[in-house]
Protein backbone atom coordinates (compact mmCIF):
# COMPACT_ATOMS: atom_id res chain seq x y z
CA UNK A 1 0.00 0.00 0.00
CA UNK A 2 1.16 3.46 -0.61
CA UNK A 3 0.25 6.82 0.97
CA UNK A 4 -0.85 9.53 -1.14
CA UNK A 5 -1.99 13.06 -0.37
CA UNK A 6 -4.44 14.49 -2.45
CA UNK A 7 -4.44 18.56 -2.27
CA UNK A 8 -7.72 19.33 -3.54
CA UNK A 9 -8.12 22.90 -4.58
CA UNK A 10 -10.95 25.16 -4.10
CA UNK A 11 -13.33 23.59 -2.42
CA UNK A 12 -15.08 25.25 0.66
CA UNK A 13 -14.16 28.46 -0.17
CA UNK A 14 -16.65 31.77 -0.05
CA UNK A 15 -19.35 29.11 -0.06
CA UNK A 16 -18.02 27.62 -3.63
CA UNK A 17 -17.50 23.95 -4.55
CA UNK A 18 -19.17 23.39 -1.36
CA UNK A 19 -18.15 19.10 -0.26
CA UNK A 20 -18.41 17.92 3.74
CA UNK A 21 -15.59 16.04 4.06
CA UNK A 22 -17.17 12.87 6.11
CA UNK A 23 -19.04 12.42 2.61
CA UNK A 24 -15.88 13.19 0.56
CA UNK A 25 -14.21 10.16 2.93
CA UNK A 26 -17.40 7.85 2.35
CA UNK A 27 -17.45 8.55 -1.79
CA UNK A 28 -13.16 7.64 -1.94
CA UNK A 29 -13.83 4.58 0.41
CA UNK A 30 -16.46 3.74 -2.18
CA UNK A 31 -13.92 3.16 -4.58
CA UNK A 32 -11.68 1.60 -2.99
CA UNK A 33 -9.21 3.89 -0.99
CA UNK A 34 -8.27 2.72 2.34
CA UNK A 35 -7.84 4.57 5.37
CA UNK A 36 -8.99 7.97 4.04
CA UNK A 37 -8.28 10.77 6.74
CA UNK A 38 -8.91 14.30 6.28
CA UNK A 39 -7.71 17.89 7.19
CA UNK A 40 -9.68 20.80 8.19
CA UNK A 41 -12.51 21.45 5.07
CA UNK A 42 -9.87 22.94 2.23
CA UNK A 43 -8.90 19.47 1.25
CA UNK A 44 -6.49 17.67 2.34
CA UNK A 45 -7.35 14.28 1.81
CA UNK A 46 -4.81 11.01 2.61
CA UNK A 47 -5.58 7.78 1.02
CA UNK A 48 -3.74 4.40 1.19
CA UNK A 49 -4.13 2.27 -2.63
CA UNK A 50 -1.79 -0.37 -4.56
CA UNK A 51 -1.77 2.73 -7.21
CA UNK A 52 1.19 4.00 -6.82
CA UNK A 53 1.64 6.13 -9.36
CA UNK A 54 0.24 9.84 -8.11
CA UNK A 55 -1.60 11.61 -11.06
CA UNK A 56 -3.53 8.27 -11.63
CA UNK A 57 -4.66 8.76 -7.72
CA UNK A 58 -5.67 12.10 -8.59
CA UNK A 59 -7.47 11.48 -11.55
CA UNK A 60 -9.60 8.85 -9.87
CA UNK A 61 -10.46 11.49 -7.13
CA UNK A 62 -11.35 13.77 -9.33
CA UNK A 63 -13.33 11.63 -11.52
CA UNK A 64 -15.22 11.11 -8.36
CA UNK A 65 -15.92 14.01 -6.84
CA UNK A 66 -17.29 15.17 -10.43
CA UNK A 67 -19.38 12.56 -10.48
CA UNK A 68 -20.79 12.19 -6.43
CA UNK A 69 -20.54 16.43 -6.07
CA UNK A 70 -20.88 17.22 -9.56
CA UNK A 71 -18.00 19.79 -8.99
CA UNK A 72 -14.82 20.09 -11.34
CA UNK A 73 -11.84 20.03 -8.95
CA UNK A 74 -7.92 20.47 -9.81
CA UNK A 75 -6.16 18.08 -7.42
CA UNK A 76 -2.00 17.78 -7.14
CA UNK A 77 -1.49 14.49 -5.10
CA UNK A 78 2.07 14.74 -3.12
CA UNK A 79 4.09 12.31 -0.93
CA UNK A 80 5.64 12.37 2.15
CA UNK A 81 9.13 13.31 0.33
CA UNK A 82 7.06 16.59 -0.65
CA UNK A 83 6.26 18.12 2.63
CA UNK A 84 9.83 16.83 3.92
CA UNK A 85 11.24 18.95 1.24
CA UNK A 86 9.31 21.61 1.78
CA UNK A 87 10.62 21.72 5.60
CA UNK A 88 13.87 20.75 4.93
CA UNK A 89 14.38 23.54 1.40
CA UNK A 90 12.38 26.46 2.42
CA UNK A 91 14.75 29.46 2.33
CA UNK A 92 12.70 31.63 3.98
CA UNK A 93 12.98 29.73 7.17
CA UNK A 94 16.77 30.63 7.51
CA UNK A 95 15.74 34.35 7.76
CA UNK A 96 15.69 35.13 11.03
CA UNK A 97 12.75 36.52 12.87
CA UNK A 98 10.80 34.95 9.55
CA UNK A 99 7.05 35.53 10.54
CA UNK A 100 5.83 31.96 9.53
CA UNK A 101 2.14 33.02 9.75
CA UNK A 102 3.46 34.47 6.09
CA UNK A 103 4.68 31.82 5.01
CA UNK A 104 3.01 29.48 2.63
CA UNK A 105 3.92 26.23 -0.24
CA UNK A 106 2.43 26.24 -3.75
CA UNK A 107 2.49 22.44 -4.76
CA UNK A 108 2.54 22.56 -8.65
CA UNK A 109 1.19 19.29 -11.01
CA UNK A 110 4.80 19.02 -12.53
CA UNK A 111 8.39 19.72 -11.79
CA UNK A 112 9.53 23.06 -12.91
CA UNK A 113 12.63 24.22 -14.65
CA UNK A 114 15.09 26.39 -12.31
CA UNK A 115 14.51 28.97 -14.74
CA UNK A 116 10.69 29.26 -14.23
CA UNK A 117 11.08 31.86 -11.67
CA UNK A 118 11.72 34.36 -14.67
CA UNK A 119 8.14 33.43 -15.79
CA UNK A 120 6.90 34.07 -12.86
CA UNK A 121 7.74 38.02 -13.23
CA UNK A 122 8.05 38.32 -9.33
CA UNK A 123 7.97 42.50 -9.90
CA UNK A 124 4.68 42.96 -10.80
CA UNK A 125 4.01 41.47 -7.69
CA UNK A 126 6.86 43.01 -5.22
CA UNK A 127 7.26 42.93 -2.20
CA UNK A 128 5.98 39.57 -1.70
CA UNK A 129 8.81 37.08 -2.47
CA UNK A 130 9.07 33.28 -4.09
CA UNK A 131 11.80 30.60 -4.43
CA UNK A 132 10.98 27.46 -7.00
CA UNK A 133 12.10 23.88 -5.91
CA UNK A 134 10.92 21.39 -8.52
CA UNK A 135 7.65 20.94 -7.65
CA UNK A 136 7.35 23.60 -5.03
CA UNK A 137 7.02 27.60 -4.65
CA UNK A 138 8.04 28.69 -1.06
CA UNK A 139 5.77 31.60 -0.87
CA UNK A 140 6.75 34.94 1.95
CA UNK A 141 3.96 36.97 1.52
CA UNK A 142 4.80 40.55 2.36
CA UNK A 143 1.34 41.69 4.01
CA UNK A 144 -0.04 38.52 3.52
CA UNK A 145 -1.95 35.79 1.87
CA UNK A 146 -5.63 37.96 1.39
CA UNK A 147 -3.67 41.01 0.37
CA UNK A 148 -1.66 39.80 -2.67
CA UNK A 149 -2.21 39.54 -6.46
CA UNK A 150 0.67 36.47 -6.28
CA UNK A 151 -2.15 33.93 -5.76
CA UNK A 152 -2.83 30.19 -7.39
CA UNK A 153 -4.72 31.74 -10.56
CA UNK A 154 -1.73 34.24 -10.81
CA UNK A 155 0.80 31.13 -11.07
CA UNK A 156 -1.14 28.98 -12.74
CA UNK A 157 -1.60 31.94 -15.53
CA UNK A 158 2.23 32.26 -15.79
CA UNK A 159 3.31 28.90 -15.40
CA UNK A 160 0.70 26.95 -17.28
CA UNK A 161 0.15 24.83 -14.63
CA UNK A 162 -2.05 23.33 -12.08
CA UNK A 163 -1.15 24.66 -8.29
CA UNK A 164 -2.67 24.66 -5.20
CA UNK A 165 -1.58 26.73 -2.17
CA UNK A 166 -1.20 25.79 1.89
CA UNK A 167 -0.11 27.99 4.79
CA UNK A 168 2.99 26.74 6.74
CA UNK A 169 1.11 25.77 9.66
CA UNK A 170 -1.23 23.64 7.35
CA UNK A 171 2.33 21.78 5.66
CA UNK A 172 3.81 21.06 9.30
CA UNK A 173 0.68 19.66 10.04
CA UNK A 174 0.18 17.27 6.92
CA UNK A 175 3.57 16.06 7.52
CA UNK A 176 2.93 15.01 11.01
CA UNK A 177 0.06 13.26 9.80
CA UNK A 178 1.97 11.46 7.19
CA UNK A 179 4.07 10.80 10.15
CA UNK A 180 1.44 9.13 12.31
CA UNK A 181 0.03 7.22 9.45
Amino acid sequence: MTTHLALLRGINVSGHNMIKMDALKTALENIGFQNVVTYIQSGNVFVDTDEENAPAVGFKIKQEIFKVFGHEVPIVVIGKSDLEKSLKNNPFLKEKEVDTKKLYVAFISIALRSDSINDLKMSQVKPDEAHIDESRIYIKYAVGAGKTRFDQKYIEKKLNVISTIRNWNTVTQLLKMYEER
